[in-house]
């Protein structure tokens, strides 16, 4: 069986957070500086992405050399540049002769509803985050791209519940996968072990849960769109040696670990979005390297919300469960 393990085992990956607390908002990257064959698969029905069509099988990149997660919906995806000034000046990225250029791929989720919404991660916050990347255990919850993510929506933000960022990675023999999960869904977060919610809508006036998935089918007339501000986004990172058509696939199967936390998932207000990285050292049969990166996604999601700090009004699931000891 697999053992769990830090996300920074697998060989050659960075972690590094930047955010602002006051403005509840942040950004998350994960530096591969030596590249990594990498891919992609968007579920949501409104994402917001960088680079991902650089991921396609049949186009030319072979390799990524970051991944960023971040806040602010479509503006955080100004952090990027940062990211990419940051490996410009240390040499790294494809080789056009006249420069280096990075190849970073980027994901971003809507928190303007949490703290200052005039304030998002920008190219300074998108460097600082690369600054602050190590090779060693990394904080959780209420930080990087996880700052201001809140989960279950659909009974207002009155009613909902702080969200946050996790990881989780699952070994086994030399084979690692891991994931970093920001999470930001509509829908409630599951725990797996007891089946029961964890995070998500609250009932109106009652310390009790609503049940997004049963009151959206009682509701199932009202097609009034006010919950796109919500998503699920994260980095599956595996030592196996991987295609770019299998990296993709794992990107692809790795969605399930979504499917199984957050209920429900991939919907069309939702921009759920997975990225691969494959750091091609150790040799493995593609199906396995699926199976720990779905439990990892799961996993990584349940810890996102056990992390997370109450903030800018979201009551996080430490603090409820507190309340009722």
């Amino acid at each position: 069986m697999e053992r769990e393990t830090d996300f920074t085992a697998v060989g050659g990956l960075k972690v590094g957070h930047a955010q602002d607390l006051k403005a509840a908002t942040g950004c998350t990257v994960v530096l591969c500086e030596q590249g990594a064959t990498a891919g992609v698969d968007v579920r949501g029905g409104s994402p917001s992405t960088r680079e991902t069509d650089a991921l396609n099988p049949v186009n030319l990149r072979e390799s990524i050399h970051a991944v960023l997660l971040a806040g602010g919906s479509a503006f955080g995806l100004d952090a990027a540049a940062g990211v990419m000034q940051y490996l410009e000046e240390r040499g790294i990225g494809r080789d056009v002769r006249v420069a280096r250029v990075p190849i970073v791929c980027g994901a971003v989720l809507f928190d303007l509803k949490c703290g200052d919404s005039r304030v998002r991660p920008d190219r300074e916050m998108g460097y600082r985050a690369c600054q602050n990347a190590g090779t060693g255990p990394f904080p959780e919850g209420s930080v990087g791209a996880g700052t201001g993510a809140t989960v279950g929506k659909i009974n207002g933000p009155a009613c909902a519940m702080k969200g946050g960022l996790g990881s989780s990675c699952l070994q086994t023999g030399d084979l690692m996968v891991g994931a970093v999960m920001a999470v930001n869904c509509m829908g409630d977060v599951y725990d797996g072990r007891t089946r029961r919610i964890i995070a998500g809508a609250r009932k109106r006036g009652r310390a009790a849960f609503e049940n997004t998935e049963r009151f959206m089918v009682e509701h199932y007339r009202d097609r009034t769109d006010i919950f796109s501000e919500n998503t699920v986004i994260g980095v599956v990172a595996t030592n196996a040696r991987l295609s770019k058509a299998e990296a993709n696939k794992l990107a692809s199967v790795a969605q399930d670990g979504i499917a199984r936390a957050v209920r429900p998932a991939h919907t069309t207000f939702d921009g759920d979005t997975i990225f691969s990285m494959a750091t091609g050292e150790v040799e493995t049969n593609l199906n396995v390297a699926g199976i720990l990166a779905a439990r990892a996604v799961e996993s990584a999601i349940v810890r996102a919300v056990k992390r997370a700090d109450s903030l800018g009004g979201f009551p996080a699931y430490r603090d409820l469960f507190k309340a009722r000891k």
